[in-house]
């Protein structure tokens, strides 16, 4: 369907000043490369308002001010697993007319929050933070040769099980590992399989693939670190 483009002011009063003359308008239609039904209304419109500039219509009115605008921005940011609905409820009760969802959606878009998933990971307590803050400052200054003998592991578990736990948050652009969009998780349920490697300045342990569900220390120990630690030891 071709696109209807509108006529500016000029052209519609040379339009019917040509329609004043005795012209018909069929020719003025051909004369301008326009449809003759454009030319009959606005021949109509002139004749009914008497003027030859068409009226401008009004923007549709905003349903939230200026002021309402950030207030919305700033309530998903206090809580950012809401959604858009539970916001338009909240600007119902507090201002006593109807918000629609998606207007609070595209206030948020503007305001550079979209719904993203939120990043997981696992809880630190503070003597976590403190050890780990400890263990920095003590290996801060440690030259090139001294972390060339040291091998760093480490672990990840995959779950064979599909998460359904679709729970978004509002977040802007560029925030993604950002602690307000973390969310946190002690374990990962389910069945899967525990993936292992080491990494050292130059050079690599063998990826190590275990299906079984719990892996205890002394597990751990023979299945991992005796075949393959020991050896990589051993080779450098």
């Amino acid at each position: 369907m071709a696109r209807r483009n509108r006529l500016d002011d000029f052209t519609r009063g040379r339009m019917i000043g040509k329609l004043e003359e005795g012209r018909t308008v069929t020719s003025v239609a051909a004369e301008f490369g326009i449809n003759k039904s454009v030319v009959s209304r606005a021949w109509k419109a002139f004749q009914t308002t008497g003027k030859a500039v068409r009226k401008v219509g009004r923007d549709r009115p905003r349903t939230t001010s200026a002021g309402d605008d950030p207030y919305i921005v700033l309530q998903a940011k206090r809580g950012r697993q809401q959604s858009a609905s539970a916001i338009a409820q909240q600007l119902c009760t507090a201002m006593g007319r109807q918000v629609l969802w998606f207007t609070v959606a595209r206030r948020l878009h503007k305001g550079g929050l979209f719904a993203r998933r939120p990043e997981r990971c696992l809880p630190l307590k503070v003597g976590h933070r403190r050890y780990r803050l400890q263990w920095c400052r003590e290996h801060k200054n440690w030259t090139t040769d001294q972390w060339s003998r040291v091998l760093f592991t480490d672990e990840s578990r995959f779950s064979t099980r599909s998460d359904s736990q679709r729970v978004l948050i509002w977040g802007e652009i560029g925030t993604r590992f950002y602690p307000s969009n973390i969310k946190e998780r002690y374990r990962n349920g389910g069945p899967g399989v525990l993936v292992w490697a080491g990494i050292i300045l130059n050079g690599r342990t063998e990826l190590h693939v275990s299906d079984r569900r719990s892996v205890t220390g002394d597990r751990y120990f023979e299945e991992v670190l005796l075949p393959h630690v020991r050896l990589f030891r051993g080779a450098i």
